[in-house]
């Protein structure tokens, strides 16, 4: 292949969410999503690829979270919790740590379900803490881009952080933080998505929940449905809620659309990134309800952008939001 056709291709490479649809849909169960890292780190090693990627690696290294910010800010969305602890859910030691994520932390727009999910926690009786500046990117990122073998210093340097806490239990808002413990950190920690440990709260009935009249969705995140296989916890904690009522999109489960965020793909082409979030609002909008509640930050940070971009009248949330605004006496 000459260098030209090599540049042309390693483009298509990086043009994916990661979602995973394909391996679904293959007749013959080739693992496409394995097939598309391995391609974008082949694609690395031989030098073809989008010079944007070299911003993950570099912003990692040099910031330890993907966007370049003060990781000493990590954890600076506590301020916006009225009436939050003295220890801003910093403790020296705890059963729990809740993992907040890149996106959670530093974008406003998601910002509201560590809020959320924190408040919950607590209200709960969970003996919790954050890692604050501590806790570094899961890493993730470093395979969307082709970069995994710089992967091992974030696995490393994590596990001492919740090590330090004599925490037993590491509780991820991010399907992507969860899966890539689950499936490239070693099996020293009870792992849950949020959606699983409240789904336990609410079975050991810690979380009361007042009526809330509402109609919604339940948009199903590539990285828990298709590839940690979670779907059920979801919506058993809607379906608790009195006076929610569940409408599912036409493509749902194993077949639920991408909403467009995955895969480093708003990066190297935000217009395709935005076209997928619009046919997945789209998709929303026809099932009648009043909002889409999912379990990702960056599904939500996807799809808000969209709908306030394109004043769609639907709301977009996360369950920890939905949860949060359940709450009973």
């Amino acid at each position: 292949l000459s260098d030209e056709m090599l540049k042309h291709f390693s483009e298509t490479v990086f043009r994916c969410t990661l979602c995973g649809n394909c391996q679904e849909i293959c007749p013959v169960g080739i693992h496409l999503r394995d097939l598309w890292l391995s391609l974008r780190q082949d694609m690395v090693h031989s030098g073809f690829y989008p010079k944007k990627i070299d911003r993950v690696r570099d912003n990692l290294e040099e910031s330890h979270n993907v966007f370049a910010e003060d990781n000493e800010e990590r954890a600076d969305w506590v301020e916006d919790i009225r009436e939050a602890p003295e220890h801003g859910y910093l403790k020296d030691k705890a059963e729990i740590v809740y993992f907040t994520g890149c996106v959670a932390a530093y974008f406003p727009l998601a910002q509201k379900i560590p809020i959320a999910l924190a408040q919950i926690l607590d209200r709960s009786g969970v003996d919790f803490t954050l890692l604050g500046e501590d806790e570094w990117c899961c890493g993730f990122p470093l395979f969307g881009a082709g970069l995994g073998d710089h992967f091992q210093q974030f696995v490393d340097h994590n596990l001492g952080a919740i090590r330090k806490k004599g925490a037993k239990e590491v509780v991820f808002a991010c399907p992507s933080c969860y899966q890539v413990w689950r499936d490239y950190y070693p099996d020293e920690f009870a792992i849950s998505h949020a959606s699983q440990f409240l789904l336990g709260l609410v079975k050991e009935n810690r979380i009361p929940f007042k009526n809330l009249p509402l109609t919604v969705t339940y948009h199903d995140p590539c990285d828990l449905g298709r590839g940690a296989k979670v779907f059920d916890p979801p919506r058993e904690l809607i379906q608790s809620i009195p006076g929610v009522k569940l409408v599912e999109l036409p493509n749902n489960r194993e077949k639920c659309n991408c909403c467009g965020g995955g895969g480093n793909l708003e990066m190297i082409d935000k217009k395709l990134s935005s076209e997928i979030a619009r046919q997945k609002i789209e998709e929303v909008i026809g099932t009648g309800a009043q909002a889409v509640v999912t379990s990702c930050q960056q599904c939500v940070r996807t799809m808000l952008t969209h709908v306030k971009r394109n004043k769609v009248p639907i709301e977009v949330m996360d369950i920890t939001q939905l949860i949060h605004r359940a709450l009973g006496d």
